[in-house]
């Protein structure tokens, strides 16, 4: 988030006119006593953290630390931004008061502000019905994905999660979604962030959440959302025979999420036994108390309970979903004894050639695959561009998230074409478009799928994925990050970059590694193009460089939307054949090594690594 600008005695004055308005409007007596505490002590410091800048509304929508201020997540801000949002869409929709909007949450709670993700999404219902507008209000927690489904289903103009994810526990969030089924893009995020500017006073019935209780308006659509989701979810189950017969054995952890249940019946729904769930993560706990990060991404440390587990039942596969249940891990026993957790990458091409596969086997007539797509962000493996290739498929490429994916994959579908897939390297899939967005809980089941299929052929995931590489070349990929809190030092990093030799030309080679193309999405130049200028959307307001090398690098460095961190991720890809992958390993490595040491200079920046 932007830190507050000015200094002195205007920094002051507005400091005390928000702090003035706050007093004025804040109802929850948690937050409005902390910051009468902070103003009888006078510790400004403490009040410029809560008042210093409002979370800023993007596309992701708002993600922030609970607490009080209107840097925070909290009941006032909540209600805020629903009114500038409520506002936003009734100009954007003449039949908003027909349609309605639906509204879901997780389980994070905050008991020392006194939110939490379900009491947010009560006050956030409260501010459309209050204007007359139905609300499909979801009266326990779900995964994200169900929220997009029923904006489709239902065919609604807007939906909205509360949800961090899998951010740290103090952390809350507010994703929206539009009548598409796909997250904003711009330039909504500007037009609603506009809104709740003009709509910061609360009104009149804004904090009288009971009214929705007994309200017409107020509609719950858990039941019949829920069966029509796996009804549609079983449109991808290709082999029920397979599974009824199948003696793989499966651990599922939510991570203290609201994965659980859902993962149970999208099982049921494919005749698979359901997996043994991790007793100790099954059941939602806003603590989070056995892990230190609440997300599968950073690997094996989330998945000591679970490796546990399946080492007590005897289950060669571990499926791990983040706490909203939109991502998904997936590990698997190797025969050594010793636990594999796929990269997203390598589950990306899994998912990928499966999906492929099992279309093709439904769709014998070639002449369809000119209508047929596959999807992954810039900085996701181009292992799908590789079997597109092959296959005769389209492959296209996104800007980095599945805002990008989901609302392209929306335009394909409209125009008739096909899209089987489409994925990012943060463990996220969308295995099946009537969810236009990732979906942990449908690769999850369709994961377990695919490994009984293999199998039944005597294969496991990893002989499967070495398969691939060998049939369609080998990709390796590495990816990490940098933790830095400021945001001066993450641009002046990448202005460095952009003025390497000092006469603002961008570096040629990266210690022994020769470039020979670089793309900045920030700038949107591309010298790999005819006119210099990128064809992917540039934002001026984020990070983001490709380089290309000589050797068949690729290596891309950009900023984090939601969390302090400069991230990189490269890949090395070779053409089908006889590659050396442990060669190609070691050259990626040195290759990641340079640009650590030549690109990001920790020292001199004084940037964290990752911890291990």
């Amino acid at each position: 988030m932007a830190a507050p600008g000015g200094s002195g005695a205007g920094t002051d004055a507005r400091l005390d006119g928000e702090t003035a308005r706050w007093l004025l409007w804040d109802k929850n007596p948690l937050t409005l006593g902390l910051v009468k505490r902070l103003i009888a002590e006078g510790n400004t410091e403490e009040l410029q953290k809560c008042f210093g800048a409002r979370m800023e509304f993007g596309t992701a929508g708002l993600r922030a630390a609970m607490g009080a201020g209107i840097a925070r997540m909290n009941d006032l801000t909540i209600i805020q931004t629903t009114q500038g949002f409520c506002r936003y869409l009734e100009r954007q929709f003449s039949d908003l008061k027909q349609r309605g909007v639906v509204i879901s949450f997780d389980a994070r709670a905050h008991p020392s502000s006194g939110g939490s993700s379900k009491r947010f999404a009560r006050l956030a219902a409260t501010t459309f019905i209050s204007q007359g507008i139905p609300v499909h209000l979801f009266s326990d927690i779900t995964p994200t994905p169900f929220v997009p489904y029923t904006v489709s289903h239902l065919k609604l103009c807007a939906g909205i999660m509360v949800t961090a994810s899998h951010n740290p526990k103090q952390d809350n969030g507010y994703k929206v979604y539009w009548d598409n089924g796909a997250q904003i893009i711009s330039p909504h995020d500007k037009g609603i962030s506009q809104a709740i500017e003009e709509n910061l006073e609360p009104w009149p019935q804004a904090w009288d959440d009971s009214l929705i209780d007994g309200s017409p308006l107020l509609h719950s659509p858990g039941a019949c959302a829920r069966k029509a989701y796996f009804e549609d979810l079983t449109k991808y189950c290709f082999h029920r025979s397979v599974n009824r017969e199948t003696k793989v054995k499966f651990v599922h952890t939510s991570v203290h999420g609201v994965g659980h249940d859902f993962v149970q019946s999208a099982f049921k729904a494919f005749d698979l036994v359901p997996p043994e769930a991790v007793a100790e993560q099954k059941d939602p706990d806003p603590e989070f108390p056995t892990v230190k990060y609440p997300n599968p991404e950073e690997g094996k440390g989330v998945l000591t309970l679970s490796f546990a587990l399946a080492d007590k039942t005897k289950a060669k596969i571990v499926l791990a979903n983040d706490p909203d249940a939109d991502r998904l891990a997936v590990a698997e026993k190797q025969d050594r004894g010793e636990w594999r957790v796929f990269s997203g990458n390598e589950l990306g091409a899994l998912l990928g050639w499966w999906l492929f596969t099992s279309w093709k086997e439904k769709n014998q007539d070639r002449s369809a695959l000119k209508d047929t797509y596959m999807l992954s962000s810039t900085v996701s493996s181009k292992i799908l561009r590789a079997i597109a290739l092959k296959e005769g498929f389209h492959f296209e490429e996104t800007l980095t998230g599945f805002k990008w994916m989901g609302n392209r994959a929306k335009q394909l579908i409209d125009q008739g074409k096909t899209v089987l897939f489409a994925f990012e390297e943060a463990i996220g899939y969308m295995c099946c478009p009537f969810v236009l967005d990732k979906d942990g809980v449908s690769a999850a089941v369709i994961s377990a799928e695919l490994a009984s299929f293999l199998a039944s052929k005597n294969l496991s995931l990893s002989q499967q994925l070495k398969a691939i590489y060998v049939e369609y070349g080998y990709h390796i990929t590495k990816a990490s990050y940098f933790i830095c809190h400021d945001q001066d030092i993450i641009k002046k990093l990448f202005e460095n970059l952009r003025n390497y030799d000092g006469k603002n030309n961008y570096p040629k080679t990266c210690g022994r590694f020769e470039i020979s193309s670089i793309r900045d999405l920030t700038t949107g130049y591309d010298d790999s193009q005819p006119d210099k200028k990128a064809v992917l959307p540039t934002s001026k307001s984020s990070q983001m460089i490709t380089f290309t090398f000589a050797n068949g690098g690729v290596a891309t460095m950009r900023t984090s939307g939601t969390e302090p961190k400069i991230k990189y991720y490269a890949e090395l890809c070779a053409p089908p054949g006889n590659s050396d992958p442990e060669q190609l390993k070691k050259e990626l490595n040195e290759l990641v090594s340079a640009i650590e040491v030549h690109f990001f200079q920790p020292q001199k920046y004084n940037l964290q690594p990752k911890a291990e």
